[in-house]
């Protein structure tokens, strides 16, 4: 044996003897522990004189030494490798510990206004204690909710708080030197570049620990039905924060990796940063990506702003990558993009279908008070009202592609505008079948009057609500020149053919012919004091539907029965009611439990 197969000899069996161990799931020590100090001199030997030996060329072409030699610097490299992996090259400590101290100082003393001024009030946990709490994970453990790390990590959105952090480990620089010299000298750059695509991040890590979000990095997909105690809402709130603090992470992590000398590392550290990089985001993308076949509706909202989120980092996190790698990373994010986008297409069709087909229990006449604003119409205006502060995402989404005409969208629907219009016309054609069947098999002509007076007063109840609601979202300008003055018409139509349907018949009672004007007058207020009975309990909520309707019926019945009365002068003092008394009346119609209290 040579002298050169004797040094191969040795240093072989410190590596295959930590490659047996690695393997077998035995306890190992490596080269350098988590504070970057050498514990393992004889395994860093054994690496070093394996790849001297093959810088030299000790051992001829095809010689069994040259085998054993070359098999035996695959394993020193992977070593290398695993030292890598394990090196701790981000350190988020200080994030925990500025964290909780930020929060609790800022949660401790909370401002409550009073009638007599602005005092102080204890807000912070009482079950905790501040001095005691040195990281966050300790802090939450005192007493906080799982409201209050979304909350707290938030404020790492203010200010210049990442700028205050060294994020990167400083004894891991001679490391990441140590470990790049020895790969360059055995000629495995590109194992070491390969390496870089499983690289961990400690910073992103601990964000998805403080958000309890791990779920992220342990599955390829992610769903609404994953998180157990999670809601949908709470789930989306959490992405879109990992998201921003993602973003500004990264910008500060490359600008701190790029201030520093690492030596013989320092041609790796752009590939190096990229790699996590790329790692970060996609880890954020398979998130999202988890929920692109969601197609509930009352998704909609939750997906909309994920994809906004996502839509608002993407070109921060673009720029943090070179001409050669954003190519890759931005076809991902836009494939993600699509795919959300078409989601939100399809639930925005199972929205308009919802409301076109849902279930609405018919409201007849007979019900005292069936005229209120319908279930369904509150729901379709919810939704526009959470839809609407989402312009912008859903002009877009709609502008690229419509929703499935199967689910009962519109093709022409394209933008926000258009998608209310679609919501407000499915709604109204939909409690418009809601119409009670106003014949009679037993021509009970009062009914069929009554069930037509609650009819067209739901409707206009409807109406006006549908209106003021499109006003309160701040969507009446999306929809186009003149909706306004024909949502203003449809009500007056209503109005209209509610008076007709109610009050027509008690005017009717005035032009009975050859009858005495005594018996006119008291068959007149006899069918006045029903209808009055039947509508002043009635509830109109609106105040300019409710003037509007007691405007149009006194218009009616007032001059009808002030000219009667005129015309036959003898009746003013044996009347039930003056003129006057009448209008007082009508204008008392509409007031709901008030009317009862006005009673007593």
């Amino acid at each position: 044996m040579t002298r050169a197969e004797y040094r191969l000899a040795v240093a072989e069996q410190v590596i295959l003897g930590w490659h047996w161990a690695r393997s077998s799931g035995a306890d190992f020590a490596g080269i350098w522990d988590s504070d970057a100090t050498c514990t393992n001199e004889s395994l860093l030997s054994a690496v070093d004189e394996i790849i001297l030996l093959a810088e030299i060329h000790a051992f001829p072409m095809a010689s069994a030494a040259r085998r054993s030699m070359e098999d035996a610097l695959d394993v020193a490299v992977s070593c290398l490798m695993e030292e890598f992996l394990r090196l701790k090259v981000w350190d988020a400590s200080q994030i925990e510990i500025r964290l909780g101290l930020r929060f609790a100082v800022g949660k401790f003393y909370s401002l409550s206004s009073a009638d007599s001024g602005v005092s102080l009030s204890l807000a912070f946990p009482t079950s905790g204690s501040i001095s005691t709490a040195s990281t966050i994970d300790e802090l939450y453990a005192s007493g906080g909710s799982q409201s209050t790390r979304v909350d707290a990590v938030t404020m790492l959105l203010d200010g210049e708080f990442f700028d205050e952090l060294d994020l990167i480990n400083p004894a891991s620089l001679s490391v990441l030197h140590q470990i790049a010299l020895r790969v360059i000298r055995a000629g495995y750059t590109k194992g070491l570049l390969h390496a870089f695509t499983n690289v961990p991040c400690d910073v992103l890590h601990r964000f998805l620990s403080i958000l309890q979000m791990e779920c992220a990095l342990k599955t390829d997909h992610v769903s609404f039905e994953d998180a157990e105690w999670w809601t949908a809402e709470d789930m989306i709130k959490r992405w879109i924060l990992e998201t921003k603090l993602v973003a500004k992470a990264l910008a500060v992590m490359q600008r701190q990796l790029l201030a520093q000398s690492c030596g013989a590392f320092d041609r790796f550290k752009n590939d190096y940063f990229m790699a996590v990089a790329k790692n970060s985001v996609f880890v954020l993308l398979r998130f999202a990506n988890g929920f692109t076949s969601t197609e509930a509706p009352d998704k909609l909202v939750y997906v909309l702003e994920m994809y906004e989120a996502l839509s608002n980092a993407a070109p921060g996190l673009l720029l943090l990558f070179t001409a050669q790698r954003v190519e890759l990373v931005s076809r991902q994010v836009e494939v993600v993009l699509a795919k959300l986008a078409r989601a939100l297409r399809v639930m925005i069709g199972g929205l308009i279908a919802r409301i076109r087909t849902a279930d609405c229990p018919q409201t007849t006449g007979s019900a005292a008070r069936g005229v209120g604003v319908h279930p369904l119409a509150r729901y379709a205006m919810t939704c526009v009202e959470l839809l609407s502060p989402h312009r912008a995402a859903l002009d877009l989404i709609l502008a690229s592609g419509a929703a499935p005409a199967a689910a009962g969208a519109d093709e022409s629907m394209n933008s926000l505008g258009s998608l209310v219009v679609v919501l407000v016309t499915s709604l109204e054609r939909h409690l418009e079948e809601i119409n009670p069947d106003l014949s009679s098999d037993d021509d009970d002509d009062d009914a069929a009057a009554a069930a037509a007076a609650s009819w067209h007063l739901f409707l206009a109840t409807n109406a006006s609500y549908v209106a003021r609601r499109a006003v309160d979202a701040g969507v009446e300008p999306l929809l186009g020149d003149g909706w306004a003055a024909r949502r203003e018409s449809l009500i007056a139509r209503y109005v209209a053919s509610y008076v007709e349907s109610c009050w027509a018949p008690v005017v009717a009672c005035l032009e009975t012919a050859g009858r005495k004007p005594v018996k006119v007058a008291g068959k007149f207020s006899s069918a006045f004091d029903e209808a009055y009975e039947s509508q002043v309990h009635r509830e109109i909520p609106d105040p300019a539907l409710r003037d509007a309707l007691r405007k149009a019926t006194s218009e009616m019945v007032v001059p009808a029965y002030s000219a009667y009365l005129q015309k036959h002068p003898k009746l003013q003092k044996n009347v039930k009611y003056t003129a006057g008394e009448l209008d007082r009346l009508l204008w008392e119609l509409f007031q709901g439990e008030a009317a009862e209290r006005n009673k007593l």
